[in-house]
């Protein structure tokens, strides 16, 4: 990738980020349940250190310093609190319901977006960068599908549509 393109990519991934820690800070601040709110508190903590990662990235290579290594993964924080709890305080109706779809698209972008530019970089570094991001991106999303479809099954059940 020319550096002109790496920096761009940078600048678009910062932003992605960015969103999506605005999304999730939204989300957290106009729901009722404790539980939820938590949830959508650390997803947006989780975007904060990708900006923050991101954006050291982009100053290191602005300054003709290249791309460092990729951070080692720790870990989402999503999976501890992701559990019956906040799958009982969201109906499938309901405004936290229609988030979680919504961050289900984002999430979708943002793993489409990290792995098209990991495959086009040609620094090791970057490559290394974007598929750390889209592994941790994938994590979030696997969670967030997790929860809608127990959502959608949800809904099917109380409504009697099952054919059988």
């Amino acid at each position: 990738m020319s550096e002109d393109r790496s920096l761009e990519a940078l600048k678009q991934a910062i932003l992605l980020e960015r969103q999506g820690k605005a999304f999730y800070e939204q989300v957290s601040r106009q729901t009722e349940s404790r539980a939820v709110a938590d949830f959508f508190r650390i997803m947006a903590e989780e975007e904060a250190k990708h900006v923050e990662i991101l954006s050291g990235q982009f100053s290191s290579y602005a300054a003709g310093s290249g791309f460092s290594e990729a951070p080692d993964s720790p870990g989402s924080a999503v999976a501890q609190i992701l559990g019956k709890d906040i799958r009982s305080q969201i109906s499938a109706a309901s405004y936290e319901a229609a988030a979680i779809s919504a961050a289900i698209d984002m999430e979708n972008r943002a793993v489409r977006a990290y792995s098209e530019r990991a495959d086009a970089a040609e620094d090791p570094n970057e490559q290394a960068l974007y598929r750390w991001l889209a592994q941790w991106e994938k994590g979030h999303l696997k969670f967030l599908a997790d929860v809608n479809a127990e959502l959608v099954e949800d809904i099917w059940h109380e409504s009697n549509f099952w054919p059988f």
